[in-house]
């Protein structure tokens, strides 16, 4: 299959070269606005300066649009137009209308239209989602997911309400993703507090805890200026805790253990010689209490999201981010933003 990529910038770059790490795939076609974007490709892939004239290229049989968020809608719907299959950088859209918009446009001219939510694959997420698939830590209660940085500041369009910036836009799309993922059942309920802390435009700091139907709480936690002097503080954790044990994962390279009791506290009766420190309930567990074990292995890569897309082409297996989805993951995130305007907390 010939695909062309649309946007030559950060992500449009590693998708020229992901495309051309498949036999099955074919980066035949780069388009940008900025000619010296368009500089050091491979003598083989052609170039546009406009999406018109890449479309009218017949011999493409589908795009990744990897532009600024803005641009989402009118390229995919031209795409759409054009006959082209379509991979679309997240997130997909700006609204959940806009989404129905485009989606109507590519289910009219019968191509197919996902997003580009590689991070289903990421190392940690999967060891979290391992873990809660084996039901190793038995009924789980609470997962919190974490992301902390130190710059402060975002790179290049992202600082800019305009060209679709800030970080619910961009990392809270993954985030949110891997949690209605992970849980695999309908949400209840959500709260959010959603900031511009460092940034003058868009945001850079939220909190999002989600209550879903199975009684699992989830928060998500990120800030661009979230400081600790701790090791490993930055600049990725999960915690997840169910009735059998909890489990931490930092880094995206994951580290971290699962950790249960030898027992529980059966005599509950008083015990006022029973010193533990400043409280009984919550004092230094005593010597041999804890128990650790190792991280369940996964093996998994950002490019797994291209073999299951090439397999649903090719009808072996079903898509895996679906349209439905990524539906669902721009409702949330504009429930986020009503939630931190009105600080109240939003059904579903």
């Amino acid at each position: 299959m010939k695909f062309a990529v649309v946007g030559h910038g950060f992500m449009g770059s590693r998708h020229v070269a992901m495309l051309n790490s498949f036999e099955e795939l074919e980066c035949a076609a780069v388009c940008d606005t900025d000619p010296g974007r368009l500089d050091g490709l491979d003598a083989k892939i052609k170039r546009y300066h406009d999406i018109d004239s890449l479309l009218a290229d017949k011999t493409l049989n589908g795009v990744i649009i990897a532009t600024p968020n803005k641009a989402h809608k009118e390229q995919v719907i031209k795409a759409a137009h054009a006959g082209k299959h379509i991979i679309c950088e997240k997130p997909a859209a700006m609204s959940v209308a806009d989404f129905d918009e485009m989606l109507r446009a590519a289910n009219a001219n019968k191509v197919v239209l996902t997003a580009h939510q590689q991070r289903r694959f990421d190392a940690d997420f999967q060891t979290i989602k391992t873990a809660y698939d084996r039901k190793l830590l038995g009924e789980v209660y609470l997962i919190k997911s974490m992301l902390y940085g130190y710059n402060g500041n975002m790179h290049d369009w992202h600082i800019h309400v305009s060209e679709g910036g800030g970080m619910l836009l961009d990392w809270g799309v993954h985030l949110i993703d891997q949690i209605l993922y992970l849980a695999g059942c309908p949400l209840k309920s959500l709260y959010a507090d959603i900031r511009s802390v460092i940034n003058v435009e868009v945001d850079d700091f939220y909190k999002i805890i989600m209550r879903f139907e199975n009684n699992i709480t989830a928060e998500i936690e990120l800030g661009t200026y979230m400081l600790s002097d701790k090791p490993g503080w930055f600049p990725r954790h999960w915690y997840m805790c169910g009735n059998k044990g909890s489990m931490y994962v930092d880094k995206f390279e994951p580290e971290g253990k699962i950790v249960r009791t030898a027992k529980l506290l059966t005599d509950v009766r008083n015990q006022a010689g029973r010193y533990t420190g400043p409280t009984r309930s919550f004092g230094e567990p005593e010597e041999g209490l804890l128990l650790t074990e190792g991280l369940p292995h996964v093996s998994t890569a950002a490019r797994d999201y291209f073999v299951n897309f090439i397999n649903a082409m090719q009808g072996k297996e079903e898509l895996l981010v679906k349209p439905e989805e990524i539906r669902t993951v721009l409702t949330v995130m504009e429930a986020v933003r009503e939630s931190g305007r009105t600080m109240q907390s939003i059904p579903f």
